[in-house]
């Protein structure tokens, strides 16, 4: 194979990594302005927000050329075939925070004054680790560090339990004043969207580490907690 050839593989291998990591500097951005958003009940940061989401999705969709064409033409083995696969694996899983962050953003917009200050804070606190796993992970996904992306895959279990203690705070609102039914049940939808992205981030540290080490990750070394 040519040099002329070989660097210009590089530079389709760099592209698709650089894809990856705008789509990654996107969602961050989503998650951090949607919480923004509810901590402040900025109406229009949340509308913000939510439109932000085509962009992910074509991001991921061009994404998907690239890496249709790079296998089409390239024939990749060893561990340009692990990145390219990690990579088409990874967008999905970035398509898919977007989607929830959307949703948390959408959800903050259909508030009312029956949300206290409280209820606000328990999410806020939240989605502090989750935005911390989700910068980690994109990290280690940039510096190839297999460490790292374990480290985030063992943390799985904080979010978690923060999960569960939001629930249990949630529910004696509930119980307090019934007239926060409504505004309860989209705070727990935003609880529970911000566990999913955790999710998401562990799938994406299990990508990185097969990524880089060739193998995978076992289910059976992190028992996964009682959720509500």
């Amino acid at each position: 194979m040519s040099d002329h050839i070989v660097s210009a593989y590089s530079e389709e291998l760099e592209r698709l990594s650089a894809e990856i990591m705008k789509m990654g500097g996107i969602v961050e951005t989503m998650i951090a302005d949607a919480t923004r958003a509810l901590a402040s009940n900025d109406l229009e940061l949340a509308k913000e927000v939510v439109l932000r989401d085509p962009l992910v999705d074509a991001i991921e969709s061009d994404a998907e050329r690239q890496i249709v064409s790079l296998i089409a033409r390239r024939q990749p083995m060893g561990h340009d075939l692990r990145m390219i696969l990690s990579a088409m694996k990874i967008s999905g899983e970035l398509e898919r925070i977007g989607d929830l962050s959307k949703n948390i953003a959408k959800r903050a917009q259909r508030l009312d004054e029956n949300v206290n200050t409280e209820m606000r804070n328990a999410i806020i606190r939240m989605a502090q680790p989750v935005s911390r796993q989700l910068n980690n992970v994109l990290n280690a996904y940039a510096g190839a560090n297999a460490d790292m992306a374990k480290a985030v895959w063992e943390s799985d279990d904080d979010i978690d339990n923060h999960y569960n203690s939001v629930f249990r705070e949630m529910l004696t609102y509930l119980i307090e004043d019934p007239r926060r039914i409504t505004a309860g049940a989209h705070m727990l939808f935003m609880a529970k969207n911000l566990e999913r992205i955790g999710d998401h981030c562990t799938n994406i540290a299990e990508f990185v580490y097969y990524q880089v080490i060739g193998d995978y990750l076992s289910e059976l070394e992190r028992p996964k907690q009682n959720q509500f």
